[in-house]
Order: structure tokens, then sequence, then C-alpha cells
């Protein structure tokens, strides 16, 4: 066992010498261990152990390689926060493509079947929710892929009662977005010769005019949200930023030593490890604060005001994990364990050398990283939660759990046994859906409708 030499110099040759699985193991450990010295204020140990993971660390290597290399970069992101005019001054020149945007949308909705398996599941629950219904109004809260309505624009023109009269009122924050969706769904709608209407709203989610959604007396109405939700939990509120950085005693003062050989072969495997001594958290436990501690006044007045709509049927998707912890260390851990999960999808369907996986995985989930690590208060979106704490407040809003039928299930696994790559798994639970890479839960998808 080696210890972290204080200084770097020249580079110990053993670093290069290390084979996959045990490079994997040391860059956790390096990542925990520089993630303790960033949350405790130590960037002179911050920085060295940065400098190590540099080392072994490549946006266009191994699973391990890759994530440390956004990892790493959110670290740093959050260091240089520490200096406001620095951090602004190294991204004033950004610039982010809307078209760059959208393709990275497309990216994530093509490399994965994730997306797929929430529109099967939604437009079945649609469906069955609007039987025999002439008059159909769907509000879409992220009105960006048109595949979607698209499949059930088609399924409703089949229907033995004839189609309805279909309305669907699309919310994003760019205009373009929504005039391809408009283009494309009237083009499929006229095709078929189904009644139809698109109202735009262009708007961002936690500033939403519920008047502009123009729901009228009459009509059935579905809202369908695709990972949305989970932003309007940023609070505003200064004391997240004042509260301990440090998620537990035991991450004080972590030794780093060389690994010893170990023989997994995913990066969820190595995760597996009881990586740093005394920190043996399990990945799925609810250890983020309970919803009464981080309560969010916009969530709460949100989901009421969908309430207020009376939908026959809301189907809300979220990614299914534990992101909005309090400390920065748990919620370090917790991203490793469901980004590890990602990044492993990819390695096992797509090449290393594609430019497409290159850029979904930097512009969308580096991205998303680095708001899960860098960011505190009203300007940290990424605040993820696991499908209880959605339950527990959907109930408390006034929603009832509508079960996910039987064929929509059978659907779903049909189009996992078709994507060719055993991994993807789908779960009950609940009434709701757990959409999983091997075993670690990813996205759940949940229908619901107002309590009486």
């Amino acid at each position: 066992m080696m210890s972290l030499p204080p200084s770097l110099g020249s580079p110990y040759p053993w670093l290069r010498e290390l084979k996959s699985e045990e490079r994997g193991l040391y860059l956790i450990h390096l990542l925990l261990t520089c993630a303790n010295h960033v949350a405790a204020g130590s960037l002179e140990n911050a920085n060295i152990a940065l400098e190590q993971i540099s080392l072994l660390a490549s946006p266009d290597g191994d699973t391990m390689q890759r994530i440390s290399a956004y990892f790493t970069e959110a670290l740093a992101d959050r260091i240089l926060k520490a200096w406001p005019g620095l951090h602004k001054a190294l991204n004033s020149t950004k610039i982010t493509l809307i078209s760059e945007e959208i393709l990275v949308q497309k990216l994530f909705f093509e490399l994965f079947p994730f997306l797929k398996v929430t529109f099967v599941l939604t437009n079945q629950a649609i469906v069955e929710a609007m039987e025999g219904e002439k008059m159909v109004h769907i509000i879409d809260l992220n009105a960006a892929e048109p595949a979607q309505w698209i499949a059930l624009i088609q399924v409703l023109s089949a229907r033995p009662e004839g189609p309805p009269h279909l309305r669907i009122t699309g919310v994003h924050q760019q205009k373009e977005v929504l005039d391809q969706m408009a283009y494309r769904l009237t083009e499929e709608a006229e095709k078929l010769d189904i009644p139809f209407q698109f109202n735009p709203v262009i708007s961002k989610l936690d500033n939403l005019d519920f008047e502009k959604l123009r729901v009228k007396t009459g009509e059935a109405l579905a809202i369908s949200s695709v990972l949305q939700l989970h932003t309007l939990l940023a609070s505003d509120e200064e004391h997240l930023r004042k509260k301990s950085p440090l998620a537990s005693k035991n991450m004080n003062g972590v030794h780093i030593s060389r690994p010893l050989q170990i023989n997994q072969s995913t990066l969820g495997e190595l995760l597996e490890k009881d990586v740093v001594n005394g920190h043996s958290q399990s990945p799925d436990s609810s250890s983020s604060s309970p919803i009464s501690a981080n309560a969010s006044a916009k969530m709460d007045s949100f989901l009421n005001a969908l309430w207020g709509l009376t939908p026959k049927v809301m189907v809300i998707t979220e990614q299914d994990s534990n992101h909005n912890g309090s400390t920065l260390m748990e919620r370090l851990l917790e991203a490793l364990y469901s980004y590890a999960a990602l990044f492993d999808c990819l390695e096992s369907t797509v090449p290393r050398t594609s430019l497409e996986r290159l850029k979904l995985e930097k512009m969308l989930f580096g991205e998303e990283i680095k708001n899960i690590v860098a960011c505190e208060g009203a300007e940290r979106k990424e605040r993820h939660e696991k499908l209880e704490k959605w339950i527990q407040r959907l109930d408390l809003a006034g929603f009832g759990n509508v079960p996910l039928s039987y064929y929509g299930m059978l659907q779903s696994r049909r189009l996992l046994q078709g994507f060719g790559c055993e991994g993807y798994k789908i779960k009950e639970e609940n009434g709701c859906v757990v959409i999983c890479w091997q075993d670690r839960a990813l996205f759940s998808v949940s229908a619901w409708r107002c309590k009486k």
C-alpha cells in the first residue's frame, strides 16, 4: 500500500501500470478524497488530488476514466465559485447553441431506451383514461420530442369509436423547439384526418402562467411531465449554503492508498466496494433530507395549480435518484452511483470512439453532474429524488395513484427486449414503474388523478 505523495513531482510509475479495475477503484478513492478536501475548504490538498486524477481520467477512456473527467470538472468548478469574479470571467464567453441542445436531447432519446419506455407507458395511461372522450386536451410540460405524440395520434386515429378532437399544449423555453413540434404533429394529424390544434407556451416551468394553458370546461385533460418537476425543488433560501459542508465525521482525513487488485468489471460493481473506510452508505438509502426539511413553496403551489385543473390523468417521469441531499459528500456519492450506471449503459451499447456518445456524456450528463456537485441554492436545479418522495409529495397535494396497466408494462418489456441489450429492466413498484440498468433504478414513471 502506498500513500499519496504530498507533491506530485513526476508521476509515480505505478499509476501508469494500473489495470482498468485497479485504476477505477483508485479514481473513486481520489474523487471522494478530493471532494472531502473541497467540502472542508482545504484547497491545497484538493489541488493535489485533482492533479492525480488528471493523470488517470479521460473523456474518451473506459467508463471510470470518463465519469472521473466530469466529476473532476464539477469539483474544480465548485472551488472556482469561491471567487465569483474569476468564475464569471472564465465562463463569460461560453455559447450554448439551441441546435446543440436539441441534438443532445435527441441523442438521449436515441441511445437509451428510457424515454421510449416512458412514452409507451404515458401514452397507454392516457389512452385508457380517455376512452370514450370526444374532446381531449393534453398538456406536455416539456414539449421537446414529437415522437411521443405522433405515436399517440396514431393510436387515437384507430379508436373503434373514432378519434377525438385533440388539443396539445406544449410548454418549452425555446420557440424553435415548439415550432418544430407544431409542424410535425399537425402534419401527422392531417395525414390521419384527426381534428387537431397545437397551443405553444414559451415559458420556463417555474414562472409558468397557468392561464396560457387555456384549459376549457367540457374537455378531458391529461398532463405529462417528463424529467421536469424536480427543478421546482430549487430553493432560494440561503440556509442551504450555510449548512455544514461535511457529510459525516467519518469522512475527515480520508487516507488515500494504492488500491488492492480487484476483479469487478463494471463501474457499478467498483462502487459496491467499501471504497472509503467508514463510508458504506447504501446507494438506495433515503438519506437525503425528508420532504418537510426540503419543502419548496414553489413545488407546493405548482402541484396545487395542477390539481386545480382537475386532470383525468397526470403521468410523471423523474430520475429515480437521491441527488437532493444537503451536503456535498452525500450528493457526490449518490451521483457517482447513478451516473456510473448511465455511463455503463453506453459502454455496453456504443463504441468508445463515438462522437455522439462523447457529446451526450459531456453536454447532458457532464452538465447535470456539474449542477449537482458545484451548485447550491436556487442555482442547483438537478434535485433528483426517489420515487417514494414523489409518492408522498403528490399524495399530500391531493393526488391519488393510478396503477399503470399490465398492457403498458407488456409493451415496455417488448420494447426493452428489442433494444438488444440485456442490462435494461423494468419493475413494478406500488403501481408505478421503475426503469433500471442491471439492479440500479434510474427512472420512475407514475400516473395520478385528483382525489375527490
